[in-house]
């Protein structure tokens, strides 16, 4: 069976040209590329990959790992099976910490 972090990693290696290796549970989005628009996008192609609506709360999502838990809590609230999409909802804030400075 396919885990919510596997789909999610084909959507990042897809959209992002991410390559395996770098995509951990752990892996922060920045790190790897995709910034506050970046994660706008990705949650867009959340919606309709996991057929969920988003809500209009902002989201904190540092790692991938967060992605893949916030999509999962998402499915359990809204209870969608993977084959069920439904209708897009407003698109969701996204809060995405700054970068440290050195």
């Amino acid at each position: 069976m396919t885990t919510t972090f596997d789909r999610l990693c084909a959507i990042l290696a897809k959209d992002y040209k991410l390559q395996p290796e770098q995509l951990r549970p752990d892996a922060p989005l920045q790190a790897l590329g995709i910034d506050s628009l970046g994660v706008a996008d990705l949650l867009f192609n959340v919606e309709d990959e996991f057929g969920v609506r988003l809500p209009p709360e902002p989201v904190q999502v540092q790692t991938i790992g967060d992605v893949a838990a916030f999509i999962d809590r998402l499915m359990a609230a809204q209870q969608v099976s993977p084959a069920q999409p439904t209708p897009a909802g407003p698109p969701a804030a996204v809060a995405v910490p700054a970068a440290p400075l050195p």
